[in-house]
């Protein structure tokens, strides 16, 4: 839910966003929550997290999740935004971006607002790319594999992998359908330092859209 920075940043760079809604929900990641902090102040930190019940307790894939109190899950939401970034410059803007996020919760369920809280923000840095969901793709089992075949069905002659996906990504299954595996390391210097933890909202709100959406037009350029 209102994806990291460099989450946002490797989305950006990429042709085809697949959203992986078939997969099993995980608590206490970032699935359902996000780490905010204060427009002058970075270091002061709050976790926004979006009350949710599993079905089917832990085998529940996520977008089976259902958000727990949907009308108070949105009002906590809207007030923690509002809280932290209400006082930018750039907050008409977003906030009038964010509008489709809060209304998102009336579906109940989670995955919705995740789904909506990234794309809103692709939306609005300028992403020419394509959303689809892993639940229409055929892809085989097994976690390489299947990014494979997901991959494939794009036509995708490159994989952008994050550095935690590179400690146990299997290039095999890419190198037989000819797509290559590529890193994709950002800056960790400057608004990129905290880019790991925080919501890509905070740079959104301290340097505004057109700003962020230089820099990331610049990361995805890079050879």
């Amino acid at each position: 839910m209102f994806p990291r920075l460099t989450t946002l940043a490797k989305l950006f760079a990429a042709d085809y966003w697949i959203v992986l809604d078939d997969v099993q929900f995980a608590r206490r990641d970032y699935q359902h929550r996000a780490r905010l902090a204060g427009l002058c102040d970075p270091a002061r930190q709050q976790w926004l997290t979006i009350p949710t019940h599993l079905p089917s307790g832990r085998p529940t894939l996520i977008r089976d999740a259902v958000i727990d109190g949907p009308a108070l899950a949105r009002h906590r939401t809207a007030g923690m935004l509002r809280q932290h970034y209400g006082a930018s410059p750039h907050w008409p803007a977003l906030a009038q971006a964010l509008d489709p996020v809060l209304g998102s919760f009336t579906t109940g369920r989670t995955a919705a607002v995740a789904e909506a809280s990234t794309r809103v923000l692709l939306n609005l840095l300028g992403w020419q790319g394509q959303i689809l969901s892993s639940s229409s793709l055929a892809a085989r089992p097994g976690r390489s594999v299947r990014l494979a075949d997901l991959a494939a069905v794009t036509g995708a002659r490159t994989y952008l992998c994050g550095t935690g996906g590179m400690s146990y990504l299997d290039p095999a299954p890419f190198a037989a359908r000819n797509i290559a595996v590529a890193p994709f390391r950002p800056p960790t210097t400057g608004i990129w330092s905290s880019g790991y933890r925080l919501s890509a909202l905070w740079a959104l709100a301290t340097l505004g859209p057109q700003t962020v959406a230089a820099r990331l037009q610049a990361l995805a350029i890079r050879p």
